[in-house]
């Protein structure tokens, strides 16, 4: 079909009509350069890269998607989006099984096997595959909290936290156990959890012979042998190799509390100390004597009754 302005075949089809005189209209004028945008200093060797930059200020979406009502201002974009109905994967990984309907997906997917981490953090030496990982990470330098919970004032780094921080609210536990009739909040707590029925142990120490059901359990393990301490208390020069041995710490500076006995008044800086003097109320005594049949509601004074029955200073339980 012939162009109404032009007589000319142009950017005019039968499907999308109204492409040819979006770009006319806006040409009107415009002599001397016709692929300079109006809107912003950008210039275009090509009329189709013009056309698709202008519906970034215009925000027409001419490409419609017969399978549902999604549009796209470019034919590429629609194309990548079809692939959801029609289930094609035409990037193959050469290294695995693996198949992805985008280019970009397919780069990310490499990385995996290649090791490759091109986006550098400005601030730290941290490398990352994606550029959204990095992104994620900067959050830890700016503090910026973007995800906010319309339920109370707790605000998140990330979006899948914020998911998971609702379901605290809504009491939602979407993952099953096949196991057993327990369910969880989160993916990360019911892979946790599968463990205790299989007993897989497969994160290995490299420098011991060690196993751990999860890989945060071998990262604090790597640390008996690396010394290392990344968490440091902002009160004092005191450093720890687990957050949570930080915020335990940091309640010493605080006087905080927040483990209350609800048989008396009493209240704890660590569930720990509380699940011990809760004993004294149930008179609860776990540990058991293997040589007698005295037990105790510590482990500490077991292994001071020990001492006494072997003469070994030191008794390992």
């Amino acid at each position: 079909m012939c162009c109404g302005f032009c007589n000319g075949k142009g950017y005019f089809n039968t499907k999308n009509n109204n492409i040819n005189d979006e770009l006319h209209q806006y040409n009107q004028g415009i002599e001397a350069f016709p692929h300079q945008c109006r809107y912003c200093d950008k210039t275009f060797s090509q009329m189709s890269d013009h056309l698709k930059h202008l519906r970034t200020h215009t925000g027409k979406k001419p490409y419609q998607c017969s399978h549902c009502d999604k549009a796209f201002s470019q034919t590429g974009h629609l194309k990548v989006h079809m692939r959801i109905h029609t289930g094609e994967k035409p990037y193959k990984c050469n290294l695995c099984d693996k198949a992805f309907s985008q280019m970009s997906e397919h780069l990310k997917h490499l990385r995996t096997h290649t090791g490759e981490k091109p986006y550098q953090c400005s601030h730290c030496d941290k490398a990352f595959s994606q550029t959204s990982h990095l992104k994620v990470h900067m959050r830890i330098h700016t503090g910026e909290k973007p995800y906010h919970c319309n339920q109370c004032d707790k605000a998140f780094s990330e979006k899948s936290v914020l998911i998971n921080h609702t379901r605290t609210h809504t009491g939602e536990k979407p993952y099953q156990c096949s196991y057993c009739d327990k369910a969880f909040s989160r993916n990360a707590e019911l892979k946790a959890h599968i463990i205790t029925h299989t007993g897989e142990k497969p994160y290995h120490c490299s420098n011991c012979n060690k196993a751990f059901k999860q890989n945060s359990e071998l990262k604090i393990h790597i640390r008996k042998h690396t010394g290392e301490k990344p968490y440091q208390c902002n009160q004092c020069d005191k450093a720890f190799s687990e957050n949570s041995k930080l915020k335990v710490h940091i309640r010493t500076h605080t006087g905080e509390k927040p483990y209350q006995c609800s048989h008396c008044n009493k209240a704890f800086a660590q569930h720990s100390k509380l699940k011990v003097h809760i004993r004294i109320h149930t008179g609860e005594k776990p540990y058991q004597c293997s040589h007698c049949n005295k037990a105790f509601a510590q482990n500490s004074e077991l292994k001071i009754h020990m001492r006494k029955q072997t003469g070994d200073e030191f008794v390992h339980i």
